[in-house]
């Protein structure tokens, strides 16, 4: 039997998530930026929890940790890279180190951009990324720490993931991203199909994320940068991509 993913809305924007193997019993949560709804989902499926994922140390990740600690203990498995930062570890962890989960192994990656020490969680059995503030539905995150060049090392690490990946990232941002990708990529057609998608999701209350691998590459403008006609609409044909993606971020920080 195959893992169930929950996502899990918290706070004004953010997602957490919720994994539960029925042949085990094992239940971890993916970065905790509130314990009220994610106690009560946990209450309602009658799931014991048993680890903590934290993707990196921003307070709308992690704050409401000891909360749920609180009434369902766990071990905490964060990046060992910003465990002085984040709160404290069971498990430190550094890029290409795994850990087991429910007999699932689950890769760490080095995804530093957003912030220095941001790790992604990748299981390959179960064809799921959890990506949080690094690569994002139709976007990437603010590069609050790391260079644009750190970024586009880091997506490009996950753009190397099989294109069936099912990719959980951390905000309902998509709407909003959507309209900034359409000034950077107008004339796809398979970005023009999303965004009417999104909008309907959304006038729904429906969530955008998780999203599939295949679906950024081929509407995602940050992943985009080594694509000819993003050069041209830029003016910068031929660019390295890394430049293309600085001066995509650039844009986006401005929109």
């Amino acid at each position: 039997m195959g893992l169930e993913i929950i996502t899990v809305p918290c706070l004004a924007d953010n997602y957490a998530f919720i994994l539960h193997d029925a042949s085990t019993g094992e239940t971890a949560i993916v970065d905790v930026p509130d314990a009220t709804p994610l106690k009560a989902e946990l209450s309602a499926k009658g799931w014991t929890l048993t680890q903590v994922w934290l993707t990196h140390h921003h307070w709308d990740h992690v704050d409401g940790l000891a909360d749920l600690l609180a009434d369902h203990p766990a071990q905490v498995i964060g990046a060992a890279d910003d465990a002085h930062r984040l709160p404290a570890l069971d498990l430190a962890l550094t890029e290409g180190e795994t850990f087991s989960f429910a007999g699932h192994d689950v890769h760490v990656i080095d995804v530093s951009g957003h912030t220095i020490g941001h790790i992604a969680l990748h299981l390959p059995a179960a064809h799921a990324v959890f990506t949080a503030d690094s690569l994002m539905a139709l976007g990437c995150g603010r590069l609050f720490e790391g260079t644009p060049e750190q970024m586009w090392e880091s997506l490009s690490k996950l753009m190397t993931l099989p294109s069936d990946t099912i990719v959980y990232s951390g905000h309902e941002y998509t709407q909003s991203n959507a309209k900034f990708a359409l000034t950077i990529d107008p004339s796809n057609p398979a970005l023009v199909s999303r965004v009417r998608e999104i909008d309907a999701m959304r006038a729904n209350g429906s969530p955008t994320v998780p999203s599939t691998l295949q679906l950024e590459l081929d509407t995602n403008p940050f992943l985009r940068a080594s694509d000819p006609e993003i050069q041209t609409q830029l003016g910068m044909a031929g660019a390295r991509p890394a430049e293309v993606f600085k001066e995509i971020r650039a844009r986006k920080d401005r929109f």
